[in-house]
């Protein structure tokens, strides 16, 4: 056999175990690409975390929000188990945040839960559970915040302004209050309180690992 037909018989060869070799390779080593899939799944805008915890189905970027609500659920500027609370664009924060109200602590702190706020081991996208949240608002009326956040670990240092809470039909009865929105608007109302005493005492519940394909298709078109 001559040197160029070895050569010929030598490439078929090896143009015939390349897919072999490559599916080997993703059976026996498919580390890299798991590690980027969860990496994904654990990367979590507010907007879908706060919807699936409180039930509040409104869709589109998380400033849309408060005046979304409006004529759909009830809105104030008191914080109540269950309500979530929402932010404004304001600064480079454009799209604004929202977060869900865990408990009340007393009239001038919360704790919430709320994702990609901080970051956490350098990553964006996470989850934060019952952490604090503080009224600075010289009223005492909610209309600007403090929050936690992680790589300082306490309240970080800006005030962020607040348009109000946006209540659940589920969401339970705080401390007495004068119920009045944060920003003076005449269609923001106080929560109907006979709702409101005969609401579930259930706790919100934890996301599913399901993936909520229309809703975030909505979110990203702003719906």
């Amino acid at each position: 056999m001559s040197v160029a037909a070895v050569k010929n018989l030598a490439t078929v060869i090896r143009n015939a175990m390349i897919p072999i070799l490559l599916a080997a390779q993703a059976v026996l080593f498919p580390t890299p690409v798991q590690a980027r899939d969860q990496a994904a799944k654990e990367y979590l805008q507010c907007v879908p975390f706060a919807r699936q915890i409180s039930g509040i189905q409104i869709y589109g970027d998380a400033h849309l929000w408060w005046d979304k609500a409006d004529g759909r659920y009830q809105r104030g500027s008191d914080p109540v188990e269950g309500a979530v609370l929402s932010l404004p664009g304001h600064g480079s924060m454009r799209l604004g945040h929202i977060a869900v109200v865990q408990k009340i602590v007393d009239d001038r702190n919360i704790l919430i839960s709320h994702a990609n706020w901080s970051p956490i081991n350098g990553r964006r996208g996470q989850i934060e559970r019952r952490v604090a949240a503080r009224d600075v608002s010289k009223k005492g009326d909610w209309s600007r915040v403090r929050i936690y956040y992680a790589p300082i670990g306490k309240l970080g240092t800006t005030a962020f302004p607040v348009n109000g809470f946006i209540y659940p039909k589920a969401a339970k009865k705080g401390p007495k209050r004068h119920w009045a929105a944060a920003k003076s608007q005449p269609q923001a109302r106080a929560p109907d309180q006979r709702q409101l005493a005969h609401s579930r005492t259930d706790k919100p519940q934890e996301p599913t690992e399901s993936v909520d394909l229309i809703g975030d298709l909505l979110d990203r078109l702003g719906s």
